[in-house]
């Protein structure tokens, strides 16, 4: 396989996640903290800070998930709002950037580009916004226009938000703000553009943005979603892909085939970091490693938790079913639904059981086991020296720029490869040993984005 070498090597870039509504956090351990505590956000913000990330990562969770119709409790439930703490920890790191979540199928252009201009500002040009969309109408029970928006629709939608809010953002020249108290002058106006928009999902007349732009011209945007639409999606408007391809190949596919779709939207592939999630567990010896993440991956599936995930995807409850036991002998209900607000398994329920009753029986393994098994995210496990070969190789073969670390305890599951992992990487070469510039697109290498000058112009 082609790996870069020498001087074409390629700088890693991390991205560190707070864990949110998943099961990835390993709740047990008894040095677990909150999960909605400002301590624990601002540990990890400051520990990816200490290792010279890119950026401190917050996920989004619009409505508590249900299953077979009560709370599911079994997961994370409750955490604060994204933007409020994203500012909060602006105040309290220097340099990281500060990326959120927030979803542009149940939100307005207009408000949330004010909200993320203004993060932007606080923090010195350090604000990232994770658009993701939704046409589930469970979640959508929660706002006024409900579930209405059709599964094709979603991204229409998104991409008509992502423009309305550039426009905001692009309103105001870089040098429309001039502050002279002796003169009375405090903005040249003719060098803030009105905004005008008229597509499917909006209709927007404005006179402008409520503040100028920011220190890196608007915030980084970043985009999460595999589907067709999505990679077209990210491909026409992200400056960073959250992915989940777990190998070298499929990661060198999806990087590979998301710049073909660059190019048709005249981008160049340096444009788009793609950094797909990872988690990590570490051990003084292989076998340590393999030993800490077994115990790790049993704590995060325990057996209420098998028996849920499995209820999930047969569609209904299953009283009875024993954790160490066989799966179900009967096939799943395709139409039924026992679990909201969470990412199905498979479309194919039938056809996704059957194979995982052929997979139990052939390594022995009951309904804990298997799930242990199938749903495990993508993950680096051993020493210090065999993860950072890991994270490099795919990073140098071209699978990624980089990963979103996953860390599996609260707040202080970041330390151990801030202080073992981070050193090896700075040693080779591949990894920054200081922070260059001030502003997100500064650390990612991406370059300011050119102000638009159709702020005006309508679209049919």
């Amino acid at each position: 396989m082609p790996r870069r070498t020498g001087a074409h090597r390629k700088q890693i870039h991390f991205g560190a996640h707070f864990p949110g509504v998943n099961s990835t956090t390993v709740w047990r351990d008894a040095r677990a903290g909150s999960q909605t505590g400002f301590s624990s956000f601002v540990h990890l913000a400051r520990t990816a800070e200490r290792g010279l990330m890119d950026f401190f990562f917050l996920a989004e969770g619009l409505r508590l998930r249900e299953h077979l119709g009560r709370v599911f409790d079994l997961d994370v439930v409750g955490r604060p709002d994204t933007l409020p703490v994203l500012n909060a920890l602006a105040a309290v790191t220097e340099r990281i950037g500060l990326a959120g979540t927030i979803n542009a199928t149940f939100n307005e252009p207009a408000e949330l580009a004010r909200q993320f201009a203004t993060l932007d500002h606080l923090s010195g040009g350090r604000a990232a916004w994770n658009v993701v969309t939704s046409s589930d109408a469970f979640t959508g029970e929660n706002f006024r226009r409900g579930g209405f928006l059709a599964r094709e629709d979603r991204y229409v939608r998104a991409g008509e938000f992502v423009e309305v809010a550039r426009r905001f953002w692009d309103s105001w020249a870089d040098d429309a703000l001039v502050a002279d108290p002796a003169a009375g002058v405090f903005a040249r106006s003719a060098r803030i553009e009105p905004v005008r928009f008229r597509g499917r999902q909006f209709d927007v007349r404005a006179t402008g943005a409520q503040l100028p732009r920011s220190p890196q011209g608007h915030p980084v945007l970043l985009q999460a979603g595999d589907s067709a639409e999505g990679r077209e999606f990210g491909a026409a408007t992200a400056d960073a892909i959250f992915t989940l391809h777990g190998t070298l190949e499929a990661g060198r596919e999806f990087r590979a085939d998301v710049q073909r779709r660059m190019a048709a939207h005249g981008r160049a592939p340096q444009d788009v970091k793609v950094l797909p999630g990872a988690t990590f567990v570490l051990g003084d010896t292989p076998a340590q490693a393999a030993e800490r993440a077994r115990e790790v991956r049993f704590q995060q599936v325990g057996p209420e938790q098998a028996v849920a995930f499995v209820e999930q995807l047969w569609g209904r409850e299953l009283p009875g079913l024993d954790p160490d036991g066989p799966l179900p002998a009967h096939d799943p209900d395709p139409e039924a639904v026992a679990t909201r607000g969470r990412v199905q398994h498979a479309r194919d329920r039938v056809g996704t059981a059957r194979r995982w009753r052929e997979l139990a029986q052939a390594r022995g393994w009951g309904v804990r086991e298997l799930v242990v098994e199938v749903s495990a995210r993508p993950q680096f496990v051993g020493t210090p020296q065999q993860v950072a070969d890991e994270v490099d190789l795919f990073v140098q073969a071209d699978a990624c720029d980089g990963f979103i670390l996953i860390p599996t305890l609260t707040p202080a599951g970041l330390d151990e490869f801030v202080d073992r992992v981070v050193p090896l990487l700075q040693e080779r070469g591949t990894y920054r040993t200081r922070y260059t510039g001030p502003t997100l697109r500064d650390h990612l290498g991406l370059r300011h984005p050119h102000r638009s000058t159709t702020a005006s112009e309508e679209t049919a």
